[in-house]
């Protein structure tokens, strides 16, 4: 019996929301889905549809309402996570089936209580019928239980851990791929439904973008992109034109191939539980991979959950298996000779040719004596040899590569070294492409197990310097770390040392040499003493290796090898403190003076070493030279060395003349060096060199003679004197056909010796003083030019000449000064910037004639009535001009060209100029020269000279030097002309706020010697600074003025 209620007057808005949800619920997904938890849950909507439809229309009961607002609420939910299980992609689901399963049980849960909720709301005289089905449906839902399934759960569980970023095998990855086409319902061979499915997750709007989900979507792309379910590797390429051959193998069979690796397999097994067939190491890999996951081992093609792991090998497979490979093998050999014997060479089959011969030769290594017995390692040698630029830079790494991996055979590795593998592969170190020169690196370490092959490659040209330039360039750091392991296998072998020291590599060297037997060492000085070395080898083994030659010296045997090596060393300017350091000077003097051993060869070794030594800087003056601790430039040292010269050969006699020079040019020892042979006589043991007839001697003894003059001018000069050998000089400075060195030298020399006035005139002469100006003059018309150190020297000897006939003027010397005007050329000379000497001798002579000319007006000054000055210096400044102009220097008339005269020579400011040089003595050359301007300072002219070189800038570049004073002589002679102008009342004046000065001038009154106290004392009396004993003088002075 129904019951009917009265009805509402319209359906609740929740019965709307209800039917929307069971709608969406209950609808059929696009495509076929493989999940079995919302076709369950759609079954429990479809029950409670038909249940709904029984309640309508709905009774006007507020629990009833209630219970459905609930349901309404609940299926709303509900009907959102099957959306996701239906519209969603499957891999989000499979990914996600845990989190969707418990989201609908819970939603089952919830719709259960609802449900006994709207039975028990339903009245008690109402259809039973209706709370029965609500009652058992509730009980339903209640104890259903939405699980996922044991092959959703190995899936999900599987796409987490690859998630983690961990490195798969191509075996496990087709593994997964297995599993995941039988969650999501498709063929493990449909790549392009792989594909797809990526790509649906890929852009799935349900996707939360969670880092987890990322992870596996990345994970996947990397499976899918190294996933391929053809065979890659051993099937061979059907592109060739040689198709149609009847012994072309067929495509490997389907049963070939490992259904994890997509490979042929070389050692099949078969899963006993589930009799399939699979490559050992995949499976076991496979199975491997389950346990580290923490899930049970299964079958990757059927999915069966395996209690035993027990392989067996499938043994009738590789036999089938070996015997398809072998008539691949021998079809790709084949086919390799017939590309790379062609003519002319085809690029692509050459590459097909080497890419077979390579697939084989790294997949089948017992197979390689195939390819050598088919001569193919002698075609591609072949090929490298002969048409190495035609196949370029690619084929020639493919090739190397090739050669590399067949080079694991013992006899083609005999082959390649008879054709001359080695010199092609050090070619390709310079080749175009890294991967060129990194197989060529590789085929050569291959080659350095072998000694033999190893002195094979040292001794290809270039091939040391290429490697040790490789190993060198960090910007490739696998070719230079191969290219340094080459190297190190090379310097193993003891017949490479040369090789490698040749090429900058002098690490065994050394080693041999610290560490080696005495034999060996002596090997190793001889090695040394033999090679043509660099500047920075030769630093590099002097440093590393001088105290053993040192050492070496000591024994017979090891004499001659180390002292060509100490020469050959001592050649370097750089290495002459290393030797000194090594105490190497007493052992070379030892063998030198050793009169028990008459080998001229071994004392010409060792004088050449010590001339090299002593010829540079190096401290070796603070050196001992001898076993009693005598240094190079002691007495007994130069007595000894001076006495070889009569003992021994020629040869020898020039390299002692040459230690001689060496230790005589020595600032520190040119001195001492010089009295120790005049002292004895021992420069008439030099003399007879002189005259030498070889041009060697000669320049030798010239310019140690040079040396010597600096010092002992007046020994040397008496020496000459007593051998007649004066005019030597002369005839030598004249003489054309002698070397320029000796010419310069026998300049230097003539200026040097202290002569007479009559050996000034007698020797030189008016043609020698007029062919030197005329030089000289020459010299100053070359615009910038540059000077060598022989040159320059001439030019200092020069001047030097000329400065003879500057110091004892009589009329003669007079009119060859002035005819000659040499005034002018010394005042040319000032403005040599790079020759300290030549300005200095310049100003010299400068100082010279201003001095004369000046002694000349005070002997003949006269009133002014009778003609002044120049009545009287008609003669000495040239002759009288009509309309003479009064010189302030000499208080009358001098020649506008007067060469007596500094201030109608032009002469002033470039000493001025010149007080600003670097080099004191030039300094001081210059101040004696412009001192002579104010020797007469009681002159009724001083003011108008003291105005001249205020005008020319003398007195402020005198006062700026005196307060930056280097030395005590300097100063002194500086104050003395500073004194000397404050004594002009203006001058005093104008300097006496001049706090530069004042201080200067304090300084040396407190610090000064003597004279130098005494003129600080008048100059600052005169700057009224100090009230002093000068005062009177000082007064008088002003007063007569």
């Amino acid at each position: 019996m129904s019951i009917h209620y009265s009805p509402s007057p319209s359906p609740p808005p929740a019965l709307h929301s209800i039917r929307r949800s069971l709608s969406d619920i209950s609808s059929p997904p696009p495509d076929h889905r493989p999940f079995d938890a919302p076709r369950r849950f759609a079954a429990f909507a479809h029950r409670l549809s038909h249940l709904l439809l029984l309640l309508l229309p709905p009774p006007h009961s507020p629990p009833l309402h209630t219970a459905l607002k609930g349901l309404a609420a609940e299926l709303s939910k509900a009907a959102e996570t099957v959306s996701v299980y239906n519209n969603g992609s499957k891999i989000l689901v499979l990914v996600n089936c845990k989190t969707l399963s418990s989201a609908l049980q819970q939603r089952a849960t919830a719709l259960a209580a609802w449900l006994t909720l709207l039975a028990s709301a339903l009245p008690d005289a109402g259809d039973d019928e209706l709370r029965k089905k609500a009652s058992d449906l509730s009980r339903d839902m209640k104890l259903a239980q939405f699980k996922v399934t044991e092959n959703e759960e190995r899936v999900r569980c599987t796409l987490e851990k690859e998630g983690e970023g961990r490195e798969s095998s191509k075996a496990v990855q087709s593994g997964i791929v297995m599993d995941l086409a039988r969650a999501l319902g498709f063929d493990p061979g449909d790549r392009a439904e792989f594909c797809n499915q990526v790509k649906l997750f890929k852009n799935d709007p349900f996707r939360s973008h969670s880092v987890p989900e990322r992870r596996v979507l990345m994970s996947l792309e990397r499976i899918l992109s190294n996933w391929s379910v053809e065979p890659v590797t051993v099937t061979p390429n059907w592109d060739f034109e040689i198709v149609d051959d009847a012994a072309a193998p067929v495509f490997a069979f389907k049963s070939f191939l490992c259904p994890l690796t997509k490979e042929v397999m070389r050692d099949p097994v078969v899963v006993l539980e589930s009799s399939q067939a699979y490559e050992r190491t995949a499976i076991e890999y496979w199975f491997e991979r389950c346990i580290q996951d923490g899930r049970e081992p299964t079958c990757p093609i059927t999915g069966t959950v395996l209690k035993s792991l027990e392989l067996k090998p499938n043994i009738g497979l590789a036999g089938a298996i070996e015997e398809w490979v072998g008539r691949v093998v021998e079809y790709q050999i084949k086919s390799a000779v017939q590309y790379l014997s062609e003519e002319p060479l085809s690029v692509d089959h050459v590459e097909r040719a080497l890419d077979h011969v390579y697939k084989v030769s790294e997949e089948h290594p017992t197979r390689r004596y195939i390819i050598r017995n088919a001569g193919v390692v002698l075609l591609i040698v072949t090929v490298l040899s002969n048409n190495s630029k035609t196949i370029g830079s690619h084929l020639r790494s493919k090739a190397l590569m090739t050669l590399l991996s067949i080079a694991k055979d013992e006899e083609s590795r005999k082959i390649m070294l008879e054709r001359g593998i080695t010199r092609l592969a050090v070619h390709s170190l310079i080749g175009s492409s890294e991967k060129e020169r990194e197989y060529a690196i590789k085929l050569l370490l291959e080659f350095c197990n072998d000694e033999d092959c190893c002195v094979r490659i040292a001794s290809e040209k270039g091939a040391l310097v290429l490697l040790s330039s490789i190993a060198g360039n960090m910007e490739y750091p696998s070719l230079s770390n191969s290219a340094e392991e080459v190297l190190s296998r090379i310097e193993r072998v003891e017949d490479n040392v040369q090789c490698l020291a040749a090429a900058g590599r002098f690490g065994p060297l050394i080693s041999r040499l610290h560490d080696g037997s005495v034999g060996v060492k002596i090997d190793m000085a001889s090695l040394v003493g033999r090679m043509t070395l660099t500047n920075s080898c030769k630093e590099q083994i002097a440093r590393q290796g001088a105290r053993v030659f040192v050492e070496l010296l000591s024994s017979q045997e090891g004499r001659g090898p180390s002292l060509q090596a100490l020469y050959n060393l001592s050649a370097l300017d750089g290495n002459a403190t290393i030797l000194i350091e090594s105490s190497v000077l007493a052992p070379l003097i030892e063998v030198l003076f050793d009169e028990l051993d008459p080998s001229y060869d071994l004392k010409s070794l060792a004088a050449s070493t010590i001339a090299n030594i002593v010829s540079k800087p190096g401290h070796w003056e603070l050196a001992s030279a001898d076993k009693n601790g005598n240094p190079m430039q002691s007495e007994i040292i130069v007595l000894r060395l001076l006495g070889l010269l009569n003992c021994l050969s020629s040869q020898c006699q020039v390299t002692v003349l040459r230690i001689l020079c060496g230790i005589a040019s020595s600032p520190q020892a040119s001195e001492l060096v010089a009295s120790h042979i005049m002292s004895e006589g021992g420069f008439r043991t030099v003399l007879p060199f002189l005259e030498h007839p070889e041009v060697e001697h000669r320049v030798v003894a010239f310019k140690l003679t040079r040396l010597l003059s600096e010092w002992s001018s007046q020994n040397i000069a008496n020496e000459l004197r007593l051998s007649n050998k004066l005019t030597i000089l002369k005839e030598k400075l004249l003489n054309n056909q002698s070397t320029s060195d000796e010419r310069s030298d026998a300049a230097q020399i003539l200026s040097n010796l202290s002569l007479s006035a009559g050996e000034v005139q007698n020797l030189l002469g008016g043609d020698f003083v007029e062919r030197t100006a005329v030089t000289l003059k020459n010299q100053r018309r070359v615009p910038n030019a540059r000077f060598s150190h022989t040159a320059s020297g001439m030019q200092e000897g020069l001047v030097g000449l000329l400065l003879h006939f500057t110091r004892n003027l009589d009329q003669q010397s007079l009119n060859m000064v002035r005819e000659n005007r040499l005034m002018a050329i010394f005042c040319e000379q000032l403005d040599y910037t790079s020759k300290p000497k030549v300005k200095r001798l310049a100003a010299i002579g400068l100082k010279n004639l201003s001095e004369f000319g000046m002694s000349v007006t005070a002997r003949d000054s006269k009133p002014p009535s009778s003609g002044g000055f120049c009545s009287s210096l008609v003669l000495v400044c040239g002759r009288g001009a009509s309309q003479p102009s009064t010189c302030p220097i000499h208080n009358g008339a001098c020649d506008e060209d007067s060469q007596l005269c500094l201030l109608k020579s032009n002469c002033i400011k470039p000493l001025v100029d010149t007080l600003n040089d670097n080099d004191t003595d030039v300094q001081l050359a210059a101040v004696d020269a412009l001192s002579t301007l104010v020797s007469d300072y009681t002159s009724r002219s001083f003011k108008r000279v003291v105005d001249e070189l205020e005008q020319l800038g003398a007195v402020d570049s005198l006062i700026t030097l005196f307060t930056e004073v280097r030395t005590e002589e300097l100063r002194e002679k500086t104050i003395w002309m500073i004194e000397k102008i404050l004594r002009v009342e203006s001058m005093s004046n104008r300097h006496a706020l001049n706090h530069s000065l004042v201080r200067g001038l304090v300084e040396a009154f407190k610090h000064g010697n003597t004279n130098t106290r005494k003129h600080a004392q008048d100059a600052l009396t005169l700057l009224k600074q100090l009230s002093g004993v000068s005062g009177k003088t000082s007064s008088q002075t002003r007063a007569q003025r």
